[in-house]
């Protein structure tokens, strides 16, 4: 799979309203895509910010420039930068994704980074055949060209990282760059920079992982990836949440067949029973994704828009009014929005936006929406 050409660097300024945008509370991705595409530029959305918290009668603090400039500097202070969707450098699979982050922090080499990328997860509390194995699968997707994606994690993650150090392995964070998971790996950590891999991160540097981090850690591993190799899971673990959210992003699932006695292996024989491609062979696996990389790497997403590319219209009150008792509890399309309604498509996003930033609205896939209690 050969990337698109990349869309033009952010400029410094560009990317400090970026990193200010996405890094204030309550903004998430598919938000901050949404005010990019309705102000013309992150710089105009962060300025518009405050107004449109007051209109939605809930205030946001919005990042400061000092804030924003000092994460830039501990980024810098460790050889680490941040890369924009749509530059060149972003993984292109994962800009693809509705929720791609924004902005992610990476370590080490670039290039790693846009090589065709399989994700191999896993058991922390692995058993010795479930690391080998998981070894042998990642340095065969290594020497047939592939990076290798995973966690960093005990056991499974880190035989992964570990056999995929000659040809390229991408660990991901659940935490901030500087606060690597868990310490007992910090080694390893080392050890992929050295070896030319790098490290990921969607976090604020200094942030220390948390339990709710994880999934988010896990939507990005398997959206940077073509596919994701499951082996060894329990059947209530981060690696099948992997698995679905891979499944949910159009990417292929396999999983390695365990003993029926085996506890870590339930999971993934769950897997295998509802669907995902039993792992018999490394050619198999290899077969399989070839074809996908015959094909185009998806667009690029959330990059700077043309000023002009949408009119900033205002909302009045009945505007609003219109608009939420159009929304309820069942997720709807935003142009179903527009023609209940029948109003113009520009008023609707940004009442929405004035409701997102309220937290009254939520996301679902597909760009619709649904009201909160």
């Amino acid at each position: 799979m050969k990337p698109p050409p990349a869309a033009s660097a952010l400029s410094d300024d560009q990317r400090l309203a970026w990193l200010r945008l996405i890094r204030t509370p309550g903004i998430g991705p598919v938000t901050f895509r949404e005010l990019l595409n309705h102000f013309g530029g992150a710089t105009e959305a962060v300025a518009a910010l405050p107004d449109l918290a007051r209109k939605a009668r809930h205030p946001v603090r919005v990042t400061s420039m000092s804030d924003a400039e000092r994460e830039l500097a501990e980024a810098a202070a460790i050889d680490a930068r941040f890369i924009a969707a749509g530059e060149s450098g972003y993984p292109p699979w994962l800009a693809a994704l509705e929720g791609a982050p924004p902005l992610i922090t990476v370590r080490g080499n670039l290039n790693s980074l846009t090589m065709p990328a399989v994700a191999v997860v896993g058991s922390r509390n692995a058993s010795v055949a479930g690391q080998k194995l998981a070894a042998e699968i990642a340095a065969g997707l290594g020497a047939a060209g592939f990076a290798v994606v995973s966690g960093l994690a005990r056991g499974i993650d880190a035989a992964a990282h570990r056999a995929a150090l000659p040809t390229r392995t991408l660990a991901v964070f659940a935490g901030g760059l500087d606060r690597p998971y868990p310490p007992d790996n910090l080694a390893l950590a080392d050890a992929i920079i050295e070896r030319q891999g790098a490290h990921v991160s969607e976090m604020p540097m200094g942030h220390e992982p948390r339990a709710k981090d994880f999934p988010r850690r896990n939507r990005i591993i398997s959206g940077m990836s073509l596919a994701v190799v499951i082996v060894e899971a329990a059947l209530r673990s981060g690696s099948l949440i992997t698995a679905r959210l891979a499944a949910e992003q159009g990417r292929l699932v396999f999983a390695v067949p365990g003993s029926p006695l085996d506890p870590r292996a339930a999971g993934a024989n769950r897997l295998i029973r509802d669907g995902a491609t039993i792992v018999t062979s490394i050619d198999e696996i290899i077969a399989d994704i070839s074809p996908m990389l015959d094909k185009p790497a998806p667009p690029r997403t959330a990059r700077e828009p043309a000023h002009d590319e949408r009119p900033v219209l205002d909302a009045d009150d009945s505007d609003r009014q219109r608009i939420v008792a159009a929304l309820g509890p069942a997720p709807v399309g935003i142009d179903e929005i527009i023609r209940f309604t029948g109003m113009a498509a520009p008023v609707v996003r940004l009442v929405l936006l004035e409701l997102d930033v309220a937290g009254r609205i939520e996301h679902h896939p597909g760009g619709r929406v649904a009201l909160l209690a």
